[in-house]
């Protein structure tokens, strides 16, 4: 199928088509818009001359005579060039359903094909127990398994144990080699297996052995007293996050600075939180006491009127003291909640940056002004090997664990909804 297709898409035959099907559309384009510009010229001549003096009868239906005849000549010119065109179209278009066939029955045999093959796929778990890819996956929301699914390393590793009956006892996976082009992986770091592919299967394959809790949820930080309220008045508050702790409920029945909000203020109408801070991220989150207020400091965000300033501390030493990051972002479906950079389906994200201070020649401590507000922006414009290539401190996504994620939103300006003066809160970070 894939000869049939080349084969047809580099016929010479096709090739001198489409090649005069492009020509002939051009000068159609070419000489109906002189043809127009003549049209405009003459009715131009017209008018003038109505104007330069009184016509008599017999000389304004001249003129109308004149007018009709070009808008039919026109017409003509306009129907014979579509006439042509459409006859190309035709032949060229016979070509191409009989491409596109090829294409959708190589589609069709590719996934049946990759269905035996996922059918195929026997993966046991500790108990001796036995499901395909398509078992597995059948449970997910996509239902059909991702392509290299039950390629990667630990569902082949925790198979080979499995199989000889060894019980596995720990493993971690590390990236090894230069990083791909969309997501940031550095060489000799370890990273968790990815959702979309892994996730399923290990659920499946780490049945029967005693695995740890999910160590996300041993970090979330769970407040001895309420959250420290930096600025409050009637209408709306402004609050210190810590870091490991959620903006908002997750899947998990975890504390939130939602969920202590909701409490303090019960109230309270409207969904309280205006924006969000990573789980991982401390500082300055602002909360509406009211549906109102909430609009309309939500429509300051998404106007870009709110200006904010991060600090962080960064693992190696950036060169230039200010600049700009303009990488576009998306989310990575199959390893959420990463996000990669994709000039094609990302959307814009933009970083301003000062450097603050350069630390013993091996950190950088940074001031960050986003100017858009991205899932993960900070994050991914500190470590890309396209923008700073210095992953912030603690940054176990994109770049190494460590006590905490030295990233804090230290700035907030923005438009009292109420009172329309400036309000500017500052909350230092505490590294």
């Amino acid at each position: 199928i894939n000869r049939n297709i080349r084969q047809l898409e580099n016929d010479k035959a096709y090739a001198a088509l489409s090649a005069e099907l492009a020509r002939t559309i051009q000068s159609a384009e070419n000489i109906l818009a002189t043809a127009k510009a003549q049209l405009k010229e003459a009715k131009t001549a017209r008018e003038q001359r109505r104007k330069e003096k009184e016509l008599n009868a017999q000389e304004e239906a001249e003129l109308i005579r004149e007018s009709q005849f070009q808008k039919a000549e026109y017409k003509r010119l306009e129907r014979s060039w579509k006439a042509r065109i459409t006859t190309l179209q035709t032949q060229t278009e016979d070509w191409e359903r009989r491409i596109s066939a090829l294409k959708s029955e190589r589609k069709t045999r590719s996934a049946a094909l990759q269905q035996k093959l996922f059918e195929q796929f026997g993966m046991l778990n500790y108990r001796g127990e036995v499901k395909n890819l398509c078992e597995i996956f059948g449970q997910t929301v996509h239902k059909t398994p991702p392509a290299g699914a039950g390629e990667c390393a630990a569902p082949k590793l925790l198979q080979q144990a499995y199989l000889h009956g060894w019980k596995p006892i720990a493993m971690a996976e590390f990236w090894w080699g230069d990083s791909p082009k969309t997501e940031i992986r550095h060489h000799g770091h370890y990273y968790p297996a990815c959702k979309g592919k892994c996730e399923p299967i290990l659920q499946h394959m780490l049945q029967g052995l005693q695995v740890e809790k999910n160590p996300m949820l041993k970090r979330m930080q769970v407040p001895s007293k309420n959250l420290e309220i930096v600025y409050e008045d009637s209408w709306l508050s402004v609050i210190n996050k810590p870091a490991g702790m959620l903006s908002v409920p997750g899947k998990e029945d975890a504390v939130s600075v939602y969920s202590l909000m909701r409490g303090q203020y019960p109230e309270a109408d409207g969904p309280l939180t205006v924006h969000r801070l990573d789980m991982a991220t401390s500082g300055l989150m602002l909360i509406a006491k009211t549906k109102r207020v909430h609009q309309n400091l939500q429509a300051q965000f998404k106007n870009r009127l709110v200006r904010k300033r991060y600090v962080a501390l960064l693992e190696g030493v950036v060169p230039k003291d200010k600049g700009t990051v303009d990488l576009p972002l998306c989310l990575n479906p199959l390893d959420r909640p990463r996000q990669m950079v994709h000039t094609e389906h990302g959307k814009p994200a933009i970083t301003d940056y000062q450097v603050l201070e350069r630390l013993d020649g091996k950190r950088t401590r940074i001031a960050f002004y986003p100017r858009t507000g991205r899932t993960h922006q900070l994050r991914i414009h500190a470590a890309h090997p396209l923008g700073l290539h210095c992953p912030i401190i603690g940054d176990e996504l994109y770049g190494k664990k460590a006590d905490r994620l030295y990233l804090h939103a230290e700035y907030l300006e923005f438009t009292h909804p109420i009172t329309g003066e400036t309000v500017r809160i500052t909350k230092e970070a505490e590294f």
